[in-house]
């Protein structure tokens, strides 16, 4: 009694929160080490060689003013020749030599800044087919682990948590973090690299004019770090928003008839509108915060720039700075001040991402209420005497008791019927023989065993059962009846549709037991799908068969059939 009541008292906790989400996703690369070396080491040298191109032009600009400084002085007379030379820092024999290798030089240079283009394009290739590659590897890892949680995930979870929440960080939420592994963290790191290094270079060929823009760096990383924080509960609020409007959806498509029997599509419209014009004003506030942020950066950028101009303007005047390292200085800055601008970007899906992954991890950190207990024994086969003692039980954030100090006894052989008013607690007895649910107070016991102190599947595998839902798969009729058992016989399955009711009418279809079942068992009438579903608990040949109210979509004579052969 008290395990199941400590279970109980988890079990309403706060749900959890999977903060830190993000660093935890990121983690996810581990899983593919080699494509994710390789996607980053084909960026580092893509990067190296986009740096090397600034120098390359600075010389191709050198080799163009020596040229043209060579051939300029070498058309005046010979004996002015001597002097313009001196007046220029040179020599005539440098000058002749300048003339002759200015062209060749010319080509050389051309063709190796087509060279390392080239190259930046080959290993820009590699680096995004690996990033994309990893990324949807890490898609793939996160859908499976969200889809293999969720089938181990007790029932009083889904009691809290709506379908259409579920399924969209199973599929949008995941699609966001993939987005950000793809595109925004190999922007980030190509951003730093580019921007340290570049730096690096910068102070190494002009300190000076480097400490005149230096300065804009914090001031944007400061203005990003603000946007992060303020834009990341904005789009939590968008996926929030979102899982509400698939819920609407999802619940409309699948009570559609419902909502035209009772001509309520008016207000379903009105539903999702709602639905639907919420998310518009969430994401119209996320845009109008990153609509603000992009040209700010772009300001900042510019005023960087005039700084330049101004500075470096000054030092080509006096001399301490030529041309060709100005133009180099503006083709490093450019690496500067692009990284800067890809920074706005990077926030904009590190904040979607954030938001995304801290409500997967939500999921992938939810703890069942029910599990087996460490080193639970299995339930050897059973004879089938079912005791409730004292049994009481709530509900997840219900303050009554649906059951009050139940106790009664089935024998091996007995058929049991339970009878009462709606509410008064028939499913929820049902529910706790297979232990969906751990009773608050007193014990469940098959065979003297206590179900909390033996494994759920040897527990299950033995009780067959028959909801009040008419839940049917995808698939054929024999799918549907052999589901809980796989490897039955065509003549076992034949069977528990004979004992079921079923086979006759599974006949009279042309394709039999190989008829398809449309989405929720669409094609099949509502008797049908309860006689298909009773044959699906008894293929298992279940020792104790739990029915709840599954005679409903019978009838009498139908009803009175199925009892005689389940005796």
């Amino acid at each position: 009694m008290q395990s199941a009541q400590a279970a109980m008292a988890r079990g309403r906790g706060a749900r959890p929160r999977g903060k830190g989400g993000l660093r935890r996703a990121i983690s996810f690369l581990g899983r593919h080490r080699r494509s994710t070396m390789m996607a980053y080491g084909a960026l580092v040298i893509a990067t190296l060689a986009q740096l090397a191109v600034p120098q390359l032009v600075q010389r191709m600009i050198e080799t163009i003013t020596k040229g043209f400084t060579a051939n300029t002085i070498l058309k005046l007379p010979p004996l002015a020749q001597p002097l313009a030379a001196a007046g220029s820092g040179t020599t005539v024999e440098q000058l002749r030599l300048d003339q002759s290798g200015a062209e060749s030089a010319l080509v050389i240079a051309a063709l190796v800044i087509v060279a390392f283009a080239v190259m930046r394009g080959l290993f820009s290739f590699v680096q995004s087919y690996m990033a994309e590659k990893t990324s949807q590897g890490i898609a793939f890892d996160f859908r499976n682990d969200i889809f293999s949680k969720i089938q181990r995930l007790s029932f009083s979870y889904y009691d809290r948590n709506q379908t259409g929440q579920l399924m969209i960080r199973a599929t949008d939420d995941v699609e966001k973090v993939r987005l950000f592994i793809a595109q925004g963290l190999v922007l980030a790191a190509q951003a730093f690299l580019l921007l340290g290094v570049t730096l690096l270079i910068l102070l190494f060929t002009n300190w000076r004019l480097t400490l005149a823009i230096i300065w804009i760096l914090p001031v944007a990383f400061v203005l990003f770090a603000i946007f992060g924080a303020l834009s990341t509960p904005l789009f939590i609020q968008v996926q929030m928003r979102l899982s509400k409007l698939n819920t609407v959806l999802q619940e409309n498509l699948a009570g559609i008839k419902v909502v035209k029997a009772f001509a309520r599509e008016k207000y379903e419209q009105k539903r999702f509108d709602e639905a639907v014009d919420s998310l518009f004003h969430q994401q119209v506030k996320v845009s109008r915060t990153f609509a603000f942020l992009f040209p700010l950066v772009f300001l900042i950028a510019q005023i960087g720039q005039g700084v330049i101009l101004y500075f470096g303007g000054r030092q080509i005047m006096d001399g301490s700075l030529t041309l060709g390292s100005y133009q180099s200085f503006s083709l490093y800055l450019i690496y500067v001040f692009v990284p800067v601008g890809q920074l706005g970007f990077i926030i904009s899906l590190m904040a979607q991402a954030s938001a995304s992954a801290d409500r997967i991890f939500e999921i992938l950190d939810a703890k069942s209420e029910v599990t087996d207990k460490p080193n639970a024994p299995s339930l050897p086969p059973i004879q089938g005497t079912v005791e409730f003692r004292e049994v009481s039980f709530r509900y997840f954030g219900s303050s009554d008791p649906v059951l009050n100090h139940v106790s009664f006894t089935a024998e091996p052989g007995q058929t049991i019927a339970l009878l009462g008013a709606t509410g008064s607690g028939k499913t929820t007895i049902i529910n706790l023989i297979p232990r969906f649910y751990d009773v608050s107070e007193g014990q469940v016991l098959i065979d003297g065993k206590a179900v909390p102190d033996v494994t759920l599947q040897s527990l299950r595998e033995q009780i067959g059962i028959v909801l009040q839902e008419t839940t049917l798969f995808s698939g054929t009729i024999r799918d549907n009846i052999a589901f809980g058992r796989p490897n039955a016989s065509m003549e076992e399955v034949i069977d528990a549709a004979k004992a079921a009711a079923a086979h006759d009418f599974i006949m009279s279809f042309p394709e039999g037991y190989n008829t398809p079942v449309g989405e929720r068992g669409t094609t099949l009438s509502g008797g049908q799908k309860q006689r298909i579903i009773l044959a699906r608990a008894l293929a298992i040949e279940p020792t104790i068969l739990l029915l709840d109210d599954f005679t409903a979509r019978v009838d009498a004579r139908t009803e009175q059939s199925i009892l005689a052969k389940l005796k």
